[in-house]
């Protein structure tokens, strides 16, 4: 996909709308130079729109900007479980969904995907304190309340607000690559890439001073991705043993400490590949891999295509 093709993005706000829900695609995709997206607010009609949290909307766009658009973001909105959005929407999203737009909900945007079917049989989420309601409401649905977002391909859904950014940021790197979602979690100061898998909410059981000393032991190892880095030296990091090291590690990241350091390096590789001249050969010796063979199956295996497929890609200006 062409780094430099401008994408329409449209954020259908309907009523009751939750202001974080709203703004986080509007953000995370607005219009500027370095992005090649369009944004468009727009609701059921143009005007203004009653939301959430003593909050109202004035959009200037009405439903035909799902015609239009690309990719639609259907932010959350107070008392999901009690009635679908009007007919005119779930048949806008249906519609733009058949001539292949990309439908995005983020927390109880959920609600609204489902009532056009769409949803029906495939795994999705929804903010944990309205799972069970969106499984009650939607039995076809495949409700999977211990995930921060799912990608469905067509369809994507996420959990609470602050997953909405893990979600837009994902869609960042299907669409432009590591360093341009690496850009964006800078300029919103956010995590630059939490697993889909990873727990909506960490259990009460793990103490609270261990996932701090986890976040900082993963930044130690991506400051050394280079370097051996081996699970024993992981958990020597953290000072815990590694038993507890790696099953509390899969509690808070949703991967293995291995699969992380895998990931990680993949990550890396794929920015040096994005950002950078240098050989495959060179590349997998900076994040570690130690040869080209070794980087090139890795990189089969995770993403499904090769590092020189991959640079012609997100090549720059392409």
């Amino acid at each position: 996909m062409s780094a430099s093709r401008l994408r329409r993005v449209a954020v259908l706000v309907l009523e009751g709308a939750k202001p974080l829900d709203v703004g986080i695609p509007a953000q995370v995709f607005t219009t500027r130079a370095s992005m090649p997206y369009e944004v468009r607010l727009c609701g059921a009609a143009p005007g203004l729109v009653s939301g959430g949290d003593g909050l109202s909307y004035h959009v200037a766009h009405g439903l035909e900007a799902l015609a239009w658009a690309d990719l639609v973001f259907i932010p959350g909105y107070r008392f999901p479980d009690r009635e679908d959005p009007p007919p005119a929407v779930v048949e806008a999203l249906v519609a733009a969904h058949s001539r292949g737009a990309r439908l995005a909900a983020i927390s109880t945007g959920a609600f609204a995907l489902a009532a056009t079917g769409l949803l029906d049989g495939r795994r999705t989420t929804t903010h944990w304190h309205y799972t069970r309601a969106l499984a009650a409401k939607h039995p076809l649905v495949r409700v999977d309340e211990n995930v921060l977002f799912v990608d469905e391909g067509s369809v994507l859904t996420s959990a609470g607000a602050a997953s909405g950014i893990d979600l837009c940021l994902h869609i960042l790197r299907g669409d432009l690559g590591v360093a341009a979602s690496n850009h964006a979690a800078r300029r919103l100061v956010a995590a630059p890439y939490r697993s889909g898998g990873q727990a909506q909410y960490v259990p009460r059981s793990v103490p609270e001073p261990l996932g701090e000393r986890f976040a900082a032991t993963r930044e130690w190892a991506l400051r050394r991705l280079d370097e051996p880095l081996t699970l024993d030296l992981l958990a020597q990091q953290a000072a815990v043993s590694p038993r507890t090291f790696s099953r509390r590690f899969v509690e808070e990241t949703g991967y293995t400490p291995m699969q992380w350091v895998m990931r990680a390096r993949i990550d890396m590789a794929r920015e040096l590949l994005e950002r950078s001249e240098r050989s495959v050969e060179q590349i997998a010796t900076d994040v570690g891999l130690g040869t080209g063979a070794n980087l090139r199956m890795h990189f089969q295996r995770i993403l499904g295509t090769t590092p020189s497929e991959y640079r012609r890609t997100f090549t720059r200006g392409e």
